[in-house]
């Protein structure tokens, strides 16, 4: 009677154990994933992404691993200006550099600052294009600490930008030929399952992609996927491609967050105003209060 019950419990031991095994080993094979998530549809059957979003990043100050750093005014400015560190949003933390390219990267740091206010077509070399209230280009505008809004249908995409109301059009159907190069480029986009992605071509050469002087020049390409992880998270994604500035293709990626707060909105920022004193000085109209 112990001999057949002991049969009995070893048996039903090997049992448990192998069943254990192969769900473990059809987990890791991908054979029973957990569902994905399936966003709520548009009327053309594709995910809804109509909403406002915002990064909650400090990559807008440097995309890369960066640590606490005093503001350029900290005599005047105390903690209001200083830099927040934070984790970087490039994938392996670095970036492939051309070697004449990452002196120029050091160049825009150390000239940040100064803006130069003349005809000469290189005048955007000087200072960070968002001192000066110009458009921020892409991917820049995307984790600036300003929300966007997403307004979406069958035939195209707007994304409109709170600082300085920076538009982007995203021809989905058909697609669309640039007329020029731009400060914000030109972008068709597709799906591909639950993911939106936007090719973005014809850029000029003047935005950045940080504070810290990371820069591209006009060959830039950036291709987005915005997927949906649940009813508040997008994943955002954005590889880049410049063959005159990097070595190779670069990627950054980091979650979107949408707004939920009753009346969520956008808020007008138009920062012109705020920069003609820094840029023109007594022949600027804006005054700061004293």
């Amino acid at each position: 009677m112990h001999s057949r019950l002991r049969s009995v419990m070893i048996a039903l031991g090997t049992a448990i154990v192998v069943n254990v095994l192969w769900l473990t080993a059809g987990s890791m094979s991908g054979q029973t994933p957990a569902p994905a998530y399936r966003a709520p549809r548009a009327p053309d059957g594709h995910p809804d992404l109509n909403g406002i979003w915002q990064a909650f990043t400090t990559a807008n100050w440097d995309i890369l691993s960066h640590p606490a750093e005093p503001g350029l005014r900290s005599d005047i400015m105390g903690a209001y200006g200083s830099q927040p560190g934070g984790q970087g949003i490039v994938e392996g933390d670095e970036l492939p550099y051309r070697p004449e390219a990452l002196a120029q990267k050091k160049k825009n740091f150390d000239n940040r600052m100064n803006p130069k206010v003349t005809n000469d077509p290189r005048r955007f070399d000087f200072g960070d294009p968002e001192i000066q209230c110009y458009r921020p280009g892409v991917p820049r505008a995307t984790y600036m600490p300003h929300p966007f809004q997403i307004f979406q249908n069958a035939d195209q995409i707007q994304i409109v930008y709170e600082f300085k109301g920076a538009l982007r059009t995203v021809y989905m159907n058909p697609h669309r030929e640039a007329p020029e190069e731009s400060w914000m480029g030109w972008a068709n986009g597709r799906w591909e399952g639950e993911t939106l992605v936007i090719e973005n071509t014809d850029f000029n050469d003047h935005t950045w992609f940080d504070r810290a002087g990371n820069y591209h020049s006009d060959e830039l390409k950036v291709v987005e996927r915005y997927t949906p992880i649940d009813a508040t998270h997008l994943q955002y994604e954005a590889t880049i491609d410049d063959p005159k500035i990097f070595t190779r293709q670069w990627k950054m990626s980091f979650p979107l967050y949408r707004r939920i707060e009753p009346n969520a909105q956008l808020i007008e920022f138009n920062c012109v105003p705020f920069v003609e004193e820094l840029m023109y000085g007594p022949l600027g109209l804006y005054k700061r209060p004293k």
